[in-house]
């Protein structure tokens, strides 16, 4: 009776393991077509104050390398930065604001002359009609090209920007380059369903 027993529960065993292993098989769920809505688009024009300087930055340093500039030097090569920077109507330090970009940026380039930042930036809406949604970028922003518009790519979304694509481009407002602090114009062209 006892290798009854043991038989049965080997059996009850032997089929679990068949079933679970075949339930853990597949990585995917069922395919199946997608009909999407009517593609959109959306223009939006806003200031991102980045503050490296002062009392209560909106960017910070959270790494650098030792041998490319040290603590002394405002974006030396290598420089890793975390960012929480307003995004507002105007330029203005007193400007409305709408929302702010989070996310880190890493300084690309040796040459000061030719700066380059690679960032990825969770660019949130906080008030109006997108309020709750935002876009996200990561790029190669060449800093260093002030006197035109440098573009950077959009790679998703959230909220009414679930899904999007697109593109921003940047023009430096103001910038300090003794501090690192920058007011920058963002006009982003937004695809989204």
């Amino acid at each position: 009776m006892k290798s009854g027993i043991m038989s049965l529960i080997f059996a009850l065993y032997l089929t679990v393991m068949v079933v679970t292993a075949n339930s853990d098989s597949n990585y995917y769920g069922t395919t199946k077509p997608v009909h999407l809505k009517e593609e959109k688009v959306t223009r939006l024009h806003f200031y991102l104050h980045d503050i490296l300087s002062g009392r209560n930055p909106s960017a910070v340093r959270i790494a650098h390398a030792n041998l490319t500039g040290g603590a002394d030097s405002a974006v030396g090569f290598g420089s890793l930065f975390a960012m929480d920077d307003p995004l507002t109507v105007g330029p203005g330090k007193d400007s409305k604001e709408i929302g702010n970009g989070r996310g880190m940026y890493v300084s690309g380039s040796k040459d000061i002359r030719k700066f380059t930042i690679v960032m990825y930036a969770d660019l949130a809406f906080t008030t109006g009609k997108f309020n709750g949604s935002s876009i996200s970028v990561f790029s190669r922003n060449p800093v260093a090209e002030e006197a035109g518009e440098r573009e950077i790519g959009i790679v998703g979304g959230r909220g009414k920007f679930r899904m999007a694509r697109g593109f921003v481009n940047i023009k430096t407002h103001q910038i300090d380059m003794k501090t690192g602090d920058a007011v920058l114009r963002y006009d982003a062209t937004v695809y989204h369903y």
